[in-house]
């Protein structure tokens, strides 16, 4: 495997900012823990705020590593969409003349349900249910209002960045990848598709263009390896809500929405299992999916944990309780961080 990876969220934005300690400085060090450490040779970079993914992809460049650039506008209308990733492009392409062999730009992530307009509903979770209460999906009517719209935004992107592009895909879409330079794929497993995990990949592979594996991983509890990309979905999301109400949410404290075990060799167990399967499998690359998730910080009560419904290879600390193997960072690596980095390590 060519492109031993990583994603690295610098606020990404749905229900609230994702990464709200936002700190250059803080960025610089996980940047270089995970080239160092982690033994990464490429990150790629997810969030909305321009500035924010300029500056960590600048970081990230100058350190040795090679980035992907995720520029993310959820839940907003096609045309805002594509005015925002074009606008990201004219940012992106200034990194690219410093760094012309460095850098790939991705136009966009999971858009069937990211950004309204394919699917009918506007708010995401509206459009899950949407896809999947009918048959829309199961008869690809996503995949024509998809392509013409990838279509429209390539060749507008391609005007202002010159370099590679690709797309972070959902594996029902059927893209026209003659459009890009890389073929991605979000591709979590799931008991639901255990046995035919590689076969999915097979059409990708055989069209004679780099494969890469833009998100996969596993969250932290019992039973997280069976609901694959959609292990997140534990957390009470009302108390969620409530915590983030000025003055009121002192007083609640997000918890889970069920009695869930805490497991880090599991997730440690689950990731390694599937680096190996698609490194033998023949992709380009893969990023781990993810380095960091303070929203979702570890709590010794196992009912206030959220960490468990953290994809991230290291578990945040609230209230900024700082970490033993790294004293300047408010995290602590987990089980998963040890494996990835020595599985990277032998490569």
């Amino acid at each position: 495997m060519k492109r031993k990876g990583v994603c690295y969220d610098v606020g990404r934005v749905m229900f609230g900012n994702w990464r709200k300690d936002y700190d250059p400085q803080i960025i610089q060090r996980e940047l270089k823990i995970i080239k160092n450490d982690l033994h990464c040779n490429t990150v790629r970079i997810c969030g909305q705020d321009v500035d924010r993914l300029t500056g960590a992809a600048e970081d990230a460049l100058q350190q040795g590593l090679e980035v992907w650039l995720s520029p993310e506008l959820w839940g907003r209308s096609p045309d805002k969409t594509l005015a925002y990733t074009v606008k990201a492009a004219q940012a992106a392409e200034t990194l690219r003349q410093r760094w012309p062999d460095k850098l790939v730009l991705s136009v966009g992530s999971e858009l069937t349900l990211f950004m309204r307009g394919i699917v009918r509903g506007r708010s995401f979770m509206s459009r899950i249910h949407n896809a999947f209460a009918s048959d829309f999906i199961k008869s690809g009517k996503h995949n024509k209002p998809l392509n013409d719209y990838l279509s429209r935004l390539t060749g507008a992107v391609r005007s202002v960045f010159h370099g590679p592009l690709t797309y972070a895909s959902l594996p029902f879409e059927r893209v026209d990848w003659e459009l890009f330079d890389f073929i991605g794929v979000d591709h979590y497993r799931a008991t639901i598709i255990q046995d035919k995990y590689v076969d999915m990949l097979k059409p990708l592979l055989g069209q004679n263009k780099p494969v890469v594996i833009m998100e996969f991983g596993c969250c932290t509890y019992q039973g997280a390896e069976a609901a694959g990309g959609r292990a997140w979905n534990i957390v009470d999301v009302k108390t969620m809500l409530l915590h983030e109400i000025p003055i009121v949410g002192q007083f609640v404290q997000p918890r889970l929405n069920g009695t869930y075990v805490r497991d880090e060799d599991l997730q440690a167990r689950e990731i390694s299992e599937q680096l190996t399967i698609l490194d033998e499998a023949g992709v380009d690359g893969a990023f781990v999916y993810t380095f960091v998730f303070p929203n979702n910080p570890y709590n010794a009560n196992p009912q206030n944990d959220l960490d468990m419904a953290s994809y991230s290879l290291v578990k945040s600390y609230p209230g900024g309780r700082h970490g033993a193997t790294y004293p300047d960072m408010t995290w602590e690596p987990k089980e998963s961080f040890k494996t990835v980095a020595a599985y990277y390590a032998k490569q």
